[in-house]
């Protein structure tokens, strides 16, 4: 049961208001805010002059009930693995004039261009093209400043749109990745996060986290750690990090509807052709989202999503694009792909209880919320209230608090650590 301090006199003035007005005959939930980016929020950037990303465009337009205004539309010769820096920065400067004000965040309906000179095309879409996310000789690269941050509009607070791109080798394959996102939705999967520590030493640097990373998330969602280079006949894949130039057994594994599977290596986001595994063998597979470098990235973990990170984001309700970039660190030289409006983990649960009320969610955003309270479901709320809530939190128990409309705002200080 989580302890709440309650504004006993305004709880009084409810109770007094409640009878005047009909109240519910027990406690109702009308708002516990699980902030995530929506398609009214998403630009879909469609190049014309492409006929398979017209038609990604479309059928992705059509299946999230994307606004029209929201599709933006480009031209340039498809097929090719990086534009130039000059030719990207007329592109971007289009894009920047067509895109709505509301628009956080954007979505690529291409495979090709992935990069752009020394940059991933999603994240120089994100920032503009800028060299200081670029590095040679392993160096470091500009941080982003939506790392690991509780922001839900990032245009409004870093003027950034996170990016992420429908990528696919086909049409067909863009449209199976689309339906995959959108059945994943609020579909609180039963899966398992797998943290395979490989025998490659280079690229198994995540693997040092995974102790305290399954310590943390055991009671949350199954995590187990592998201890091999391939993971092999699973049927319940939600989560799958790795380390290895080349993934095995891909195949034989089932990806649930939003999964995310990665494997940290030197030239994953190089979709096509490249002398190591592309990132689009994980969608092939099955999965919904996955991340590959597009330039040397040397074996800079926080050039990598973080697994910790991504799990976090993701289980509190987040959108794939959303979790996933605020995973990396160093995003300039990474690629970021799927379907990026996918939500499995949306929704709050909630039952009244014993002259009171329960809340649940696979993982509850942790901060201090202001409990409102109102005798009708239109109001007006007034605070009767605030509520702690310490990460990890799944389950919030309100024990013998009067029947009425609730609703719950969160503030931007964090509550403490448990």
């Amino acid at each position: 049961m989580m302890d709440m301090v309650f504004l006993r006199g305004l709880f009084a003035m409810l109770l007094m208001q409640a009878a005047a007005h009909a109240a519910p005959p027990e406690a109702v939930l009308t708002h516990f805010p699980q902030p995530a980016l929506s398609a009214n929020q998403l630009g879909v950037i469609v190049n014309d002059d492409d006929p398979d990303s017209v038609a990604i465009a479309a059928y992705y337009r059509d299946r999230r009930g994307i606004p029209a205004a929201n599709l933006i539309h480009v031209r340039f010769k498809p097929g090719r693995s990086t534009l130039a820096r000059e030719e990207f920065v007329n592109i971007k400067r289009r894009v920047d004039r067509k895109t709505p004000k509301q628009v956080q965040a954007y979505a690529l309906t291409w495979a090709q261009p992935y990069r752009v000179d020394c940059m991933s095309i999603t994240t120089a879409f994100a920032f503009g093209f800028d060299p200081a996310f670029c590095a040679s000789d392993c160096k470091p690269t500009r941080p982003s400043p939506y790392f690991d941050s509780s922001v839900a509009r990032p245009f409004d607070v870093h003027k950034i749109r996170p990016t992420m791109s429908l990528a696919a080798a086909s049409v067909a394959e863009a449209k199976d990745l689309i339906d995959r996102g959108i059945a994943s939705d609020g579909s609180n999967p039963a899966g398992t996060a797998y943290l395979v520590s490989t025998n490659d030493k280079a690229r198994n640097v995540r693997a040092a986290g995974y102790a305290t990373l399954r310590a943390r998330m055991q009671r949350i969602i199954p995590t187990e750690i592998v201890e091999a280079n391939a993971l092999e006949n699973k049927s319940d894949v939600m989560f799958y990090f790795t380390g290895l130039t080349h993934v095995p057994a891909l195949d034989s594994n089932t990806f649930l509807p939003g999964a995310i599977g990665d494997h940290l290596t030197s030239a994953g986001g190089n979709l096509f052709g490249g002398g190591q595994m592309s990132s689009l063998a994980w969608l092939q597979a099955g999965a919904t989202g996955s991340y590959g470098a597009v330039v040397e990235p040397c074996n800079y973990p926080a050039k990598f999503p973080i697994p910790a990170i991504v799990m976090a984001h993701y289980l509190q309700g987040e959108t794939l694009i959303e979790a996933y970039w605020k995973s990396v660190r160093m995003p300039g030289q990474g690629l970021f792909i799927g379907e990026p409006l996918a939500r499995p983990f949306a929704g709050i649960a909630h039952h009244p209880s014993d002259g009171g009320m329960t809340l649940s969610a696979r993982l509850l955003t942790p901060g201090l919320y202001d409990v409102q309270a109102a005798p009708s479901m239109m109001g007006p709320y007034r605070s009767v209230g605030r509520l702690p809530v310490g990460w990890g939190t799944s389950e919030i128990k309100l024990d013998r608090i009067p029947p009425a409309y609730y609703r719950f705002e969160r503030r931007t200080d964090p509550a403490p650590a448990q």
